[in-house]
């Protein structure tokens, strides 16, 4: 139980300390909204020349920074009301497919005598027809002993299972881009598959080899994309990346390390001025990733960045979602419709896009599943004369709560 009255002077407690950092952060704010307002004033290839000797500058602005003149592209949609909103978004996406997988875990726990866990991984693919029709799949999967037991611990079981996880999400999407590809020689509109998450994963070398498990996977989904020519964003609600508080920061040579990131510093609205990001459904202009930990693993043949990114708002008052885009649907010139469609589905999502929305719900393994979970393993154990029990303070708790 959490008592009000001693919460309250603990935070009287550090006041000073609370406001201090405020103060410290709102001066970090003006300055780096400033600095990336300035940037509408540079060409792309200015900035490349400027940073060039920087080893990972965090992000590079692509040529839109050329065409648009300004670091945020407006959104030219204006609606009176939702229904207009809702009209708008279903035109966008109608007769279009877009897909979304998303799982759940249940990791391997000290009140249970064998070490067991498992993944549920759900998809969700909307054509968006006029009948209603659409695809839901839902995959199960249990992780043995064996192999929990090879990792090294608790944490390493646990990373055993969300790799799992990460590559049935992985695999699920890659049926679908694989059966989308010539999308354009039967005449369908654009499909888009979302992924919920990053598509840019980073580690400090040296990598450990569930580390490279994860990249190789991510590097193959964004391969993938490309060559079946089906578009696929990484959705990220709560972004902690700072690619473009990194770029300003090696665009002026500066070392400090600021505790703001990029969302906050779109989101920020300081001095009685409007936030770069502003009005729902604008974005920033689409920027490479070229930030530490990437190497080379997320280059081209060629030494182009495969991924990038833009942040679009998706909400009235909250600070952008980030979406993580393969560099191809900028170079073929998709990022607009992608982003339409991205801006449509969260129209229908209520600030979230629906797609990820219905896999989540699908995906999702409750606490009573949970418990579920434990009494089918406890029938199948005395089933196979194997011994599994559970501690009778787990039972307690679970009817407690």
């Amino acid at each position: 139980m959490l008592y009000r009255n001693h919460l309250v002077e603990a935070l009287q407690d550090r006041r000073e300390e609370f406001v201090s950092f405020e103060r410290a952060w709102l001066g970090d704010v003006r300055d780096y909204v400033r600095r990336l307002q300035a940037l509408g004033g540079r060409s792309a290839e200015e900035v490349h020349l400027v940073v060039g000797a920087t080893k990972a500058p965090g992000a590079l602005p692509s040529a839109e920074l050329d065409e648009r003149g300004a670091v945020r592209v407006t959104f030219e949609e204006c609606w009176r009301s939702h229904e207009d909103a809702r009209r708008w978004a279903i035109d966008v996406l109608r007769d279009r497919t877009t897909f979304a997988a998303d799982g759940s875990q249940i990791l391997p726990g000290r009140e249970i005598s064998l070490p067991v866990a498992a993944v549920q991984v759900a998809s969700f693919e909307n054509p968006h027809v006029l009948d209603g029709n659409y695809r839901k799949e839902v995959r199960f999967l249990v992780v043995p002993p064996t192999e929990l037991l090879e990792a090294d611990g608790v944490r390493g079981a646990e990373t055993v299972v969300s790799l799992r996880r990460f590559e049935m999400e992985v695999e699920a999407t890659s049926l679908f881009l694989q059966r989308k590809k010539g999308w354009r020689a039967r005449g369908e509109r654009m499909p888009v598959a979302f992924f919920d998450g990053t598509l840019l994963i980073s580690y400090a070398r040296p990598r450990t080899p569930m580390q490279d498990k994860y990249i190789s996977r991510i590097i193959e989904l964004v391969k993938l994309s490309r060559d079946m020519a089906v578009p696929i964003v990484g959705f990220i609600d709560q972004s902690y990346a700072r690619d473009l508080i990194n770029l300003l920061d090696a665009i002026d040579k500066r070392e400090r390390q600021s505790a703001l990131y990029d969302a906050q510093l779109l989101h920020a609205a300081v001095d009685g001025q409007p936030s770069v990001l502003a009005a729902w459904g604008e974005r920033t202009i689409f920027c490479y990733c070229v930030r530490e930990g990437l190497g080379s693993d997320f280059l081209e043949a060629n030494g182009k960045p495969l991924v990038g990114f833009t942040y679009l708002q998706t909400t009235g008052d909250g600070p952008p979602a980030r979406l993580d885009v393969p560099a191809w649907i900028d170079e073929q010139e998709l990022l607009d419709e992608v982003t339409d469609v991205v801006r449509a589905e969260c129209v229908v999502g209520n600030g979230y896009p629906y797609a990820l929305e219905t896999a989540d719900a699908a995906a999702v393994i409750t606490a009573r599943d949970r418990m579920q979970f434990l009494r089918a393993m406890q029938e199948f154990a005395e089933n196979e004369n194997i011994a599994f029990c559970v501690s009778r303070k787990a039972a307690s708790k679970n009817h407690r709560r």
